[in-house]
Order: C-alpha cells, then structure tokens, then sequence
C-alpha cells in the first residue's frame, strides 16, 4: 500500500499529460470546450501531484521533470492550438501559426523555472498553468456563459490572449502560495486575494478567471512594492 501511495505523485502527472493529449483530440475534432474542461481538471492534477509528493516523501527530480514535461503538452501545445483552431475558423490564414508562441513561451518558462534558484519561493513570470487557464476560461465563457462568446469569437482577444503569454518569461516577480504558516499575519495578502477570487469565481462563474489571472498579478505587484514575503 504505501508502495503504491510513493507511485501516486508520478500516476497524477501522467494524468496530467493523458489530459492534454486528449484535449489535443478534443480541439482538433471541434470541442474546445471539451478540451478546455481537461486543462481545468489537468491543473487539479498539477496541483495535487506535488502536495501528495511532498506527504509521501518522495520529492525529487525524475517527478520534476516529468512533471514539466506534461506541462509542456496540456498547459504549452494545447492552448496554443485552442487558440490556432479559432484563429484558423476565423479565416486568418498563416497569422493563425502565431498562436503556437504559446508553446515555445511556456517550454522556455518551464526549462528556466527547473534551474533558476531565485523561484524557491516565488515566481518570476507568469505560471504556466495559470496562463493555460486564463486561456480556458474563454471557450468556457463561449459554451456556457453566451453573453461572453463575442470574446472568443473575436480576433482581438485570441491576439492579445498570444501577446499576454510573453508574461510567461517576464523578469516579474509573482507570489507563489506555499504557506509556511496559516497565521493571518503572515498571509494577510494572500488570504485576501484567496477570498477575492472565491467571490469572483462564485458570482462571475468563468467570467472570473481573467479577473482572478490579473489580480494575482496586481496583488504580487503590490506585494513587491510593501515588501510583503512572498
């Protein structure tokens, strides 16, 4: 049994990478939705394979690097061609390749994350995760929320979604939500940002993950700028 439960952690990245190549299928035959659904569930995944890591004891580099090399597919390739496919309906033509800087942007994010010391305890750049699930949040918003579609149906937004990316690989310190206690004192920031987004998402449905993406960037700019610990 507990041999099992030190197998968990690599079985939930491999979930994660099973997601994306399922979403890749998914976008490709028309369901966006479908796909943006298993980015959701792949970040759930992303999440928890660390935590159970770290409670097994078995943190190390193997499920690192496989943890980022199934980033690279369902947070990098996958939303990239979300993006591609809707372009590329839109009759953009070759312009619709642009999408696909998408998944350089976040291999380069991912590649620097595993050797740059400075992100022990917060980010620089934009997560890659986070950017898939700003990208996900709009064929959502399409699927389930109409008075939304119009922005996914829109070229300026699938462009500016592709320019947004760059914020992969910007020198921008983030906060990174690794409590070392659960005083308010200490996390008076982050717990208001957790109750913001709570609000937003609640009230705003999938409407609010763009809200919740930008906060967390203002929040940590803020952040940044008090001296608050990351």
């Amino acid at each position: 049994m507990n041999t099992l439960f030190r197998q968990l952690p690599n079985a939930m990245t491999c979930g994660n990478l099973l997601c994306g190549c399922i979403g890749l299928v998914m976008t490709l035959r028309g369901h966006s939705e479908v796909a943006a659904w298993l980015i959701l569930l792949a970040g759930a995944l992303d999440f928890g394979d660390g935590f159970v890591a770290r409670l097994a004891g078995v943190s190390g580099p193997f499920g690192k690097e496989l943890d980022s090399l199934a980033d690279v597919v369902t947070f990098g390739v996958l939303p990239a061609t979300l993006i591609f496919q809707e372009l590329w309906s839109l009759e953009l033509g070759s312009w619709s390749y642009a999408a696909y800087l998408i998944a350089v942007l976040s291999a380069i994010r991912l590649a620097n994350f595993n050797i740059d010391t400075r992100q022990s305890d917060q980010f620089i750049g934009l997560p890659v995760p986070a950017n898939s699930l700003l990208i996900a949040a709009f064929p959502l918003m399409s699927a389930y929320q109409p008075q939304f579609a119009f922005l996914w149906q829109n070229p300026v937004t699938l462009f500016f979604l592709v320019g947004f990316s760059f914020m992969l690989v910007a020198e921008l310190p983030l906060l990174a939500f690794k409590f070392k206690s659960f005083g308010w004192r200490d996390n008076q920031i982050k717990f208001i940002f957790l109750i913001v987004s709570a609000f937003l998402l609640l009230f705003l449905q999938f409407a609010g993950v763009p809200l919740v993406i930008f906060l967390y960037i203002l929040i940590s700019f803020f952040a940044k700028n008090k001296g608050v610990k990351q």
